[in-house]
């Protein structure tokens, strides 16, 4: 026997060998994918690995072996692998300016916020100080999206007033003093303090403690509105100046210009004061306390669309679960909500 024959018989007995392995593998694959229910979920390599080699397979061969997904879907593997690797999307830039850095927008915030008279161009100033070069319209843009007004509305009006409210102590009946802020737009109210005497010292701490930097109620750049009682010490306005806010001092006999605090006035001592008998200082205290939590989070307010001013739950969810209605001072201040489901 020749080479040619000898190289005929060799080659015919290992393909008849690799057909008969090929064989039983179809088979045996088939047997077990019959006994399997249910969709197979294979892993981003187990496709890729499959895609590969049904592509060197071609459509017709697939056909005959493949029974775990369909020959087109294995095809369509292989188009995806090869759209990947010519794929340059993440490689490419976004069309535009690119983003202004993190840091740079919060130093923007923080200067627009500790200087509420600044507007887009003293911004830009300020940051060219620094080494730092931006346009006004890219300040204008970063304060936009954070929800920040621009310098004229920035500057916020805070009015403030006395009045007066009688308490029972161990000598009798004794005047209480009460001094309070309230925020016009946001109609925030802060009560600053209580006394039977306000004199110099205490006008003075209290001044000290409404412009505290960190915690302080009143900041730079805003407009105090008050009237001219003679409680207002020169040193109490030094000290309020001093904080760059700035004093709008009411003509003589004019309380309809601080009609917002007269309106707070009236209602804090119609629903709450007036229909109490108060012992000591601490139970002024604790009424309101209760009733400016009360009117900050639990009473509707006609000259704010009828709503409450800082609700403590969304509007989605308190219109879920039980109504229960909640009490302050003993049913005094009631308040009616649902409960979260």
């Amino acid at each position: 026997m020749d080479w040619k024959h000898l190289l005929a018989y060799i080659t015919g007995t290992v393909d008849q060998e690799l057909l008969l392995r090929n064989e039983y593998l179809v088979t045996e694959n088939r047997i077990l994918r019959q006994q399997i229910t249910g969709r197979m979920r294979l892993t981003d390599g187990e496709r890729k690995t499959l895609a590969e080699i049904g592509h060197k397979l071609g459509k017709q061969a697939l056909q005959e072996v493949a029974t775990i997904v369909k020959p087109d879907t294995i095809l369509a593997w292989h188009r995806k692998l090869v759209a990947q690797k010519f794929d340059g999307s993440q490689q490419r830039q976004s069309p535009g300016r690119p983003k202004i850095d993190p840091e740079l927008e919060a130093l923007i915030i923080r200067i627009a916020r500790e200087n509420r008279s600044w507007g887009y161009d003293r911004i830009v100033g300020a940051l060219a100080n620094l080494g730092v070069t931006v346009s006004d319209q890219t300040v204008g843009n970063v304060l936009k999206r954070h929800g920040i007004a621009p310098a004229p509305e920035r500057k916020t009006t805070v009015a403030t007033d006395f009045f007066t409210t009688e308490v029972w102590t161990l000598g009798g009946l004794v005047t209480y003093y009460v001094l309070f802020f309230i925020h016009l737009s946001s109609r925030q109210v802060h009560v600053a303090g209580v006394t039977p005497h306000p004199n110099q010292a205490w006008m003075m701490q209290i001044a000290r403690n409404v412009t505290m930097e960190e915690w302080g109620f009143l900041s730079r750049g805003q407009y105090l509105i008050h009237d001219r009682d003679g409680k207002y010490c020169p040193a109490f306005q030094q000290l309020i100046d001093a904080a760059g806010v700035t004093r709008v001092p009411l003509p003589p006999r004019s309380p309809n210009l601080n009609a917002f605090t007269e309106r707070w006035v009236r209602s804090v001592k119609e629903e709450c004061l007036a229909r109490m008998i108060l012992f000591g200082e601490a139970s002024l205290c604790h009424a309101l306390t209760q009733y400016v939590e009360h009117f900050h989070h639990e009473r509707n307010h006609q000259g704010k669309g009828n709503v409450l001013l800082f609700p403590t739950v969304s509007p989605d969810t308190a219109r879920q679960g039980p109504i229960q209605c909640h009490e302050r001072l003993g049913g005094l201040l009631k308040y009616y909500a649902r409960e979260a489901a």
